[in-house]
This record gives structure tokens, sequence and C-alpha cells, in this order.
């Protein structure tokens, strides 16, 4: 393997650098990362996600994930929008998700402005995959892969502005990424479209 490249697992097969050495990585790589999402709630669950790892590490969100579905109504906004301070109360004493009174508040928030986004694009899927990049990068290594993008940073303005929460350009460039927007996947992965 080079610095931050592939790595071809026990089973012979070349992944990106990030998926080896774990388990729960290595099936999130193969299954879900980079595959394109038009499915509304996950689309949420993924930006919600997305923004409680800020901070943190994403194989600890990874492994509570079916906590936080459980916690928040398996990410449906129309659900979670209703959560009021007694539910705050409630997720900030669930030690099965992260407990951090400011993420959980945007989660909450964001689901309201989830459904505002809805109403006024039609569904997230609308909203997020009109604003794909037109730019298709095959990185060579992850040294090759940025950040943040004029389109995240864009997106991340436009959320803002519409009162999102916790959605930084890094957060909706992993984001993006995760949901199938970029494909990010490594020129020798086997997972490169």
């Amino acid at each position: 393997m080079s610095d931050r490249g592939v790595v071809v697992g026990d089973d012979g097969v070349a992944r990106c650098w990030w998926a080896s050495g774990d388990d729960v990585y290595q099936r999130y790589h193969d299954e879900e990362w980079g595959t394109p999402q038009h499915d509304d709630v996950r689309l949420f669950e993924k930006i919600c996600l997305e923004g409680f790892q800020s901070g943190l590490s994403w194989i600890t969100i990874l492994r509570k994930r079916d906590n936080f579905r459980a916690a928040f109504a398996g990410f449906d906004p129309s659900v979670v929008a209703t959560y009021g301070s007694s539910d705050v109360d409630r997720l900030l004493s669930d030690a099965g998700i992260v407990r951090h009174r400011g993420k959980i508040e945007a989660t909450i928030n964001n689901a309201n402005r989830a459904l505002e986004l809805i109403e006024e694009e039609g569904s997230l899927d609308a909203y997020f995959w009109a604003r794909q990049p037109d730019v298709v990068r095959i990185p060579q290594a992850g040294t090759d892969i940025p950040a943040i993008t004029e389109e995240s940073t864009a997106i991340s303005k436009d959320l803002k502005r519409r009162g999102w929460k916790f959605v930084g350009p890094t957060t909706v460039y992993a984001f993006m990424q995760a949901m199938g927007l970029v494909d990010d996947h490594l020129a020798d992965c086997h997972r490169r479209t």
C-alpha cells in the first residue's frame, strides 16, 4: 500500500486505505459509502450523523448508529420535528448516542428546516442532487481528496441561511461523499465506478 492509497485485504480485495483494519469500516465502505442515495429519510439521517461526528471519529458514530436510529425515530424528520425539551432531556441521558446538547438540539432544529426544504424543493433528494458537482475527480491517493469544495461550501452557506445547524462545509462534503454526490473511492479501489 502507498501512503493513504488502497489496501488489499485478507480477502484479496483492494479498498480505500481508511476501510482497513475494522470490519465495521469495511462493511460501510463496501456497502454504503459513495453509493448514490435518494431516500429523504436516509439523506436526513446522514447529514445529522455527520453533524454528530464533528470533532469525533466516524467509527464512533457507525458503532452507535443503531442507537441513534432508535433515539431519533429512524431519522424521520416529520417525527423528529415534534421533539421538545423532554425529548432533549431523554436524549441527553441516552448513553447509546453522543450526548451533546448542541448537536441534539441541532438535529431537532434541522428536522424542522428539512420539512421546510421539502415543502419548497419537493424533496431533500431534489435539493441535494441539483447541487451535484459537474467535475468528476478520480483520486489516486487520499491526499488527492479535499476536505471541502466550492459545492460543499455553497450548500453549507445555503443551509445555514435557511437556519440549519452543524452543517459546515467539511460536514457537508463528508455527507456528499457518503451519499454518492461525489465518488471519492480511489482509482484502484474495487468500489470505484
